[in-house]
């Protein structure tokens, strides 16, 4: 099973910690470290053969990006996002699932481009460093600040 599967599976058993809404085509989360303050995933309900976007049926496909597009709008302005960035990848985990990226000036300091460059920018060391990681406080009050917004955005 994928690590995204796995997560999901502790969504439906109330284990995910991250968890803040299931729409639709899938669910909303925190991501586990935070450099990039209001970092969120958007995760695919299923996986089985459908790891592209193009494996999807055109509605399934314009529902998940309609959703997707919901989730980084609600992240952005939960966490005061100057501008967002959006990545599908999937070599690692090849489970639909997008990173929603929270973006300000300076957040990558001085890394590529004199601190105007791509999330990967950051060595890895750095953005997945333990002291990235939410207290269990902080999580919630993210976890908190998304949801209003994805409700708010949702009824607008």
């Amino acid at each position: 099973m994928c690590l995204i599967c796995d997560r999901i599976d502790m969504i439906k058993r109330g284990e995910n910690p991250y968890f803040v809404k299931e729409l639709e085509t899938g669910y909303v989360v925190i991501g586990d470290h935070q450099h990039f303050y209001g970092y969120t995933l958007f995760l695919y309900k299923h996986h089985g053969d459908k790891t592209e976007l193009f494996h999807l049926a055109p509605q399934e496909r314009a529902k998940f990006m309609e959703e997707m597009v919901l989730a980084a709008e609600a992240a952005a302005k939960a966490f005061g996002a100057e501008k967002m960035n959006y990545e599908l990848l999937g070599m690692g985990d090849a489970h639909l699932h997008w990173h929603l990226f929270p973006r300000r000036t300076g957040d990558i300091g001085n890394h590529f481009n004199n601190g105007r460059g791509p999330v990967w920018s950051i060595p890895m060391e750095e953005m997945y460093s333990d002291d990235n990681r939410p207290s269990a406080e902080e999580l919630e009050a993210m976890k908190q600040k998304l949801r209003t917004e994805l409700e708010r955005i949702s009824y607008e």
